[in-house]
């Protein structure tokens, strides 16, 4: 057990030494960080059950937001000293209703950069839903309310299904009370 002991010290420095290292070698690279509009097309991408509340700009954004900067007299266009950054975009909040999300709080710098945050759209429509609001070409059909299969309520089959010792589960809690599951009977115990 003291050899264990007297080794550790050992273990602990060079581990130290090799993050120190990587550190330093993190350092040396330096790594862009995305823009606004970066994080729009990131959010649009992946697009769908996003916490955000959907935003639509209005048109005179840009000036509300700069007679805001100006009834705080904002000494520049940088938002450096954090308090004031927190006064001005708790301001344009209360002015829009529409908040900064904490992700991207770092990001604005500017004055411009939260004229640019405000001036865009949030949509969080789901991309399935965003299909039923396109025309689709002739030979495409989506159907968006489908038909699950229920002995008691099919009327196509007579309540014969093609799988006759499958169930039908729904094991989703948003679709329990629109579908409804059947359990098959077993021949076998």
């Amino acid at each position: 057990m003291a050899a264990i002991l007297r080794k550790t010290p050992i273990l602990a420095g060079s581990l130290h030494r090799s993050f120190a290292s990587a550190a330093k070698a993190a350092k040396a690279k330096p790594v862009k960080t995305g823009s606004i509009s970066a994080v729009g097309e990131s959010i649009a991408a992946k697009g769908f059950l996003r916490p955000h509340k959907p935003y639509s700009p209005p048109a005179d954004a840009a000036e509300r937001i700069r007679s805001v900067a100006a009834s705080l007299q904002l000494k520049s266009d940088q938002l450096g000293n954090l308090a004031e950054k927190f006064e001005f975009l708790n301001a344009c909040f209360q002015e829009l209703q529409h908040g900064v999300p904490n992700s991207q709080v770092h990001e604005l710098r500017t004055v411009s950069d939260v004229i640019a945050f405000y001036q865009t759209s949030v949509d969080t429509t789901v991309p399935f839903d965003a299909l039923k609001r396109i025309e689709l070409p002739e030979n495409l059909h989506i159907q968006y309310e489908y038909v699950r299969f229920h002995p008691e309520t099919d009327t196509k089959f007579d309540g014969k299904t093609a799988f006759p010792r499958s169930s039908t589960l729904v094991t989703g809690l948003k679709y329990r009370g629109k579908y409804e599951g059947h359990e098959a009977k077993r021949s076998w115990p």
